[in-house]
């Protein structure tokens, strides 16, 4: 199958391993062609050192492959995707399956990314792949396991296909809605846990943060259409704990930044790649209150990134919130 995976960052670049490894003739695009001209020349990318890209991989910054693509993957950044999908609408062919891997919601639009593609290329022909998928483990070839969304069967099914191999397992799923949300916005729980990390709260109170955000997604899940199983599953809890705990984790290793004492824009910056809870702060802020829906860890998220909120009383906070019920089903 001729494919493009379009950006050429880490994730791409582990996406385009795999498909190259799979079989399938693989066109890696950058917005940048100094980039793509370096990374055809070195066959590497800066951002996974160590792991030479295969030969049969073409880089490039010309978007005419796309005109014989059966398969294009979008992997560039929420902030980025939006741009990314107007330049590349022209050459798609209109029958070409489109896959969203971008973790995120539009700020101001409140849009999926899914929902992004559709709007700028007008196709109906898009799958969600997401889940607990570190760039830097799926190049290396370490197993992973992966959801493939979509209300078609059909069409989750063939990126499964495309995609599955004896290191990355792919399951199939219909909830669009949940996997999309629960890869958005476990970047804010793992923010919030790499500040607990960076304060040195301790353990539980990260166990306390997971398990309470995992609650949080999935009443702004279910509110929006998706279903509470999803949230249990690979594409939920799966990419909840994998975030939550790894120094993989661009979003975990910021909040340690964060919670020793930096602000977020030195942070972002010695990371030094996008931090995508940040972004995802701001929608579930908004949507939270749009929508009434109690959301306290992100809204302490938001309140420390952008209002200048103390850690430790944001903590405060959180900890003397009213006493409830875990479960809304309790004594039903």
């Amino acid at each position: 199958m001729k494919t493009v995976v379009l950006s050429s960052g880490a994730w791409g670049t582990a996406l385009a391993i795999v498909l190259h490894d799979n079989g399938h003739a693989v066109t890696l695009w950058s917005h940048d062609g100094a980039k793509a001209a370096e990374m055809e020349r070195t066959r590497q990318n800066p951002r996974l050192q160590g792991v030479a890209l295969p030969d049969g991989i073409c880089v490039t910054g010309d978007l005419a492959p796309l005109r014989d693509a059966e398969l294009v993957v979008f992997a560039a950044p929420s902030f980025a995707l939006r741009g990314v999908a107007k330049l590349a609408a022209p050459y798609l062919n209109p029958d070409a399956l489109l896959v969203s891997v971008t973790k995120g919601i539009e700020r101001g639009t409140h849009l999926r990314m899914s929902q992004i593609l559709g709007e700028e290329t007008g196709s109906t022909h898009v799958v969600v792949l997401s889940g607990p998928s570190h760039a830097e483990e799926v190049a290396r070839r370490k197993p992973t396991g992966c959801v493939a969304a979509s209300p078609s069967r059909e069409e989750a099914e063939a990126v499964q296909a495309a995609f599955m191999n004896d290191d990355f397992r792919v399951y199939t799923h219909d909830d669009t809605v949940g996997v999309e949300l629960s890869g958005a916005l476990k970047n804010v729980a793992a923010l919030c846990c790499g500040i607990v990390d960076g304060c040195a709260l301790g353990d539980n109170a990260k166990a306390l943060l997971m398990t309470r955000a995992l609650a949080e997604i999935a009443r702004l899940a279910e509110r929006l259409g998706g279903r509470s199983d999803t949230i249990a599953g690979l594409a939920g809890m799966g990419d909840l704990i994998v975030t939550c705990t790894s120094m993989h984790s661009r979003n975990r290793r910021a909040g340690i930044l964060i919670g020793q004492g930096k602000g977020l824009e030195e942070a972002t910056r010695e990371v030094g790649a996008v931090v995508e809870g940040c972004y995802a702060a701001c929608s579930a802020r908004e949507l939270s209150e749009e929508l009434g829906i109690d959301m306290p860890i992100c809204r302490a998220v938001y309140a420390v990134l952008y209002e200048g909120a103390e850690v430790e009383r944001m903590a405060r906070a959180l900890m003397r919130r009213l006493p409830k019920r875990e479960s809304d089903s309790c004594w039903v």
